[in-house]
């Protein structure tokens, strides 16, 4: 490793302990890290925010800025769910959630949980749960019972229904991007294991804590008293919002075909959304998720850095090596790996790195299929079993701590506002004997589909 490399890895290091131990705010880190590299000349501005031809260990490779697809992905679906909350439309799921299964609790939250799976896969997990965990917070208080464990399982819901398509989690966002794999494609490889593992997570709420978990006729009626049509505000931009939603959804599963990207879907609908909206832009573009935003746009930055100077192609072989090429082998290690890193740290700043990895690996195992970054090597059929496994481990080993995904710190965020507080260990005796139950279905999904 030159000293570059060593220097850039020493940054992204520090990067990653500060994100981690929370003492610094995440965007703040990652925008420092971006910055330094360029400061200190390991990445210029134009292979930073474009990309670029350079000869990366005795090899030419396209090393990747900035992904803009990404970015602009998640800018036009914040947009379009800013719009649509206003409506009042998620309050009155959970009402209506709640009312539906009379007030007893297990059945509620399994509702609110298919619920929250199905927005979490159509529009986006942290969103989701911004707006479902303050409902079951009321609905429980209004139970007497403590809300703590159903808010962990709903986060838990949502990570789950997040990994089933293209749009539901960041990290999908960024495989999708890198891979060049479309909407369907995603649904049609994680959409089937993740069904299994939501039944299964289903039938272990039902069994594990249904006979635990009893109340009064009397509290069960302060939940029948609730109002669901009280909770939409504005009926005419509720239909305008479904409508959009639906365009948006036809164009997710019709993009590979129409020769558009996943942003251009989004950015149109958020356009749409917000020409139909009365109101100013102001108010929406305001409540987009910014400091979101530019920690992705640090992370990316970080990591073209690591690319450029040699860190990842070194990862690369090493990884390579420790599984002797086979592909069973390194699918298997890439899911328990994802599933472990993504339970220590957060699994977006870890699948930004794991991305350029893994493009690495495509074109050393497969250097005759193709020039580096080309589509006939990221999706050799040698190479895509591992981008399901790098989707299926972090997505699903983001719900075995409190610190896993966005998800998870949002809903604590909000719970501790309120007067119940979410621990790490708490956390963790729900999250890792059923995260690990999750990965053992999903490598023998990976298997079965793949190698058997």
């Amino acid at each position: 490793m030159t000293v570059a490399a060593y220097i850039a890895s020493a940054i992204f290091i520090v990067v990653y302990a500060l994100i981690a131990s929370e003492k610094v705010d995440k965007t703040k880190a990652a925008l420092a890290g971006g910055a330094l590299m360029m400061l200190v000349g390991l990445v210029d501005q134009h292979t930073a925010f474009h990309g670029s031809m350079h000869v990366v260990r005795g090899l030419e490779q396209h090393v990747e800025g900035i992904d803009w697809n990404t970015i602009f992905l998640l800018i036009g679906m914040m947009i379009i769910v800013n719009v649509t909350r206003h409506t009042g439309v998620f309050e009155w799921v959970a009402i209506k959630t709640a009312k539906r299964a009379h007030g007893r609790p297990i059945p509620i939250l399994i509702g609110l949980a298919i619920a929250t799976a199905g927005v979490s896969a159509l529009l986006d997990n942290v969103t989701t749960v911004l707006l479902i965990a303050p409902a079951v917070i009321l609905i429980y208080e209004a139970l007497e019972v403590d809300p703590v464990p159903f808010l962990i399982l709903i986060i838990m819901a949502s990570n789950i229904g997040g990994t089933a398509t293209l749009v539901g989690d960041p990290p999908n966002i960024m495989i999708a991007s890198t891979a060049k794999l479309s909407f369907m494609d995603f649904l049609s490889v994680n959409g089937p294991i993740i069904l299994i593992i939501f039944v299964a997570f289903a039938l272990t709420i039902r069994f594990g804590w249904g006979r635990r978990m009893q109340v009064t006729d009397e509290q069960r009626h302060r939940i029948m008293e609730f109002d669901e049509t009280r909770a939409i505000t504005n009926y005419k931009l509720l239909w305008r919002c479904l409508f959009v939603i639906g365009l948006v959804l036809v164009g997710f599963v019709l993009h590979a075909r129409l020769g558009l990207e996943p942003a251009t879907v989004a950015l149109s609908g958020a356009a749409l959304i917000m020409l139909l909206h009365p109101e100013g832009p102001h108010d929406t573009l305001r409540d987009v998720e910014w400091p979101t935003i530019f920690f992705f746009i640090g992370l990316f930055i970080m990591v073209s850095g690591l690319v450029k100077v040699g860190v990842i192609a070194a990862l690369g072989q090493g990884l390579i090596n420790l599984t002797a090429g086979n592909p069973m082998a390194l699918t298997m290690a890439v899911l328990g790996f994802s599933a472990v890193a993504s339970a220590i740290i957060d699994n977006i700043p870890f699948v930004a790195t794991m991305t350029a990895l893994l493009s690495v690996v495509a074109a050393q195992l497969h250097p005759e299929a193709g020039a580096p970054g080309s589509l006939e090597v990221l999706q050799h059929a040698g190479v895509l079993p591992i981008w399901w496994a790098l989707s299926l481990g972090a997505g699903l080993g983001g719900n075995m701590t409190l610190i896993g995904a966005s998800p998870n710190v949002v809903v604590s965020g909000i719970a501790k506002r309120a007067g119940h507080t979410i621990t790490f260990k708490r956390f963790l005796k729900y999250g890792v004997p059923l995260t690990l139950q999750y990965l053992v279905i999903s490598a023998l999904y990976l298997w079965f589909r793949f190698f058997r």
